[in-house]
């Protein structure tokens, strides 16, 4: 039963495609206790994002042990997990740095039933490592690209691949890089037609994208 606080939207992945999750975030110990309870009594899978090792270290024991927990993501999954389809989404990170967002996208399209394989460090101060790796992107119907910094790759993506590319700035940087701004403004500022964009950080939001577009396409 929902508590007061709190209403699981267990219609949401019949009626949008994307399944429901929950932003753990500022929510106390006791109302994710209250939310994985509550799932574990519907018998519902759900997956939890922004739950931090500080978080997930004052849950109870119990909760910890029903949860597939993964920090390099900050993501944790109740229910197990489900077969992956190779159905043509890829993650693009610019550096090691950016990959805590990439594999928030990754695991938010794995619990979705979609493989995802991160092409990892393949940013533009090195062009020749993206440009390796370009016959497997042109082979991807939908691109995630996660970049800090000047947030550069994502308009040297987009202008080089047929597939839709989500641009998802990450928080990496300092100066006039720090905190994603930059690279949120190239994203939006970019001149490769067919870039989208979603906020600093979200890989989350990214992956629902991308899982919307496969949908729409059919």
């Amino acid at each position: 039963m929902d508590s007061p606080e709190f209403q699981l939207d267990w219609d949401r992945e019949r009626r949008t495609g994307v399944a429901e999750a929950v932003f753990c975030q500022g929510k106390s110990p006791d109302q994710i206790e209250c939310i994985v309870e509550a799932a574990l009594t519907d018998g519902r899978r759900l997956l939890l994002t922004r739950l931090s090792g500080a978080a997930h270290a004052t849950l109870r024991t119990g909760t910890q042990d029903v949860l597939d927990y993964d920090p390099s993501s900050s993501t944790a999954v109740l229910g197990g997990g489900i077969a992956l389809a190779a159905t043509g989404i890829g993650i693009v990170a610019a550096g090691t740095s950016d990959m805590a967002v990439a594999r928030e996208a990754q695991r938010t399209l794995a619990f979705g039933g979609h493989r995802a394989e991160i092409i990892a460090d393949v940013g533009v101060a090195g062009l020749w490592r993206l440009l390796a790796r370009l016959d497997e992107l042109r082979a991807c119907r939908v691109l995630i690209a996660v970049a800090g910094m000047e947030g550069a790759l994502f308009s040297v993506l987009a202008g080089l691949v047929a597939a839709p590319v989500i641009a998802v700035p990450a928080s990496v940087g300092y100066g006039v890089a720090e905190g994603g701004k930059a690279a949120l403004s190239s994203a939006l500022a970019s001149c490769a037609p067919g870039l989208v964009v979603v906020n600093i950080d979200n890989g989350f939001g990214a992956a629902a994208a991308a899982i919307k577009m496969l949908r729409a396409a059919g």
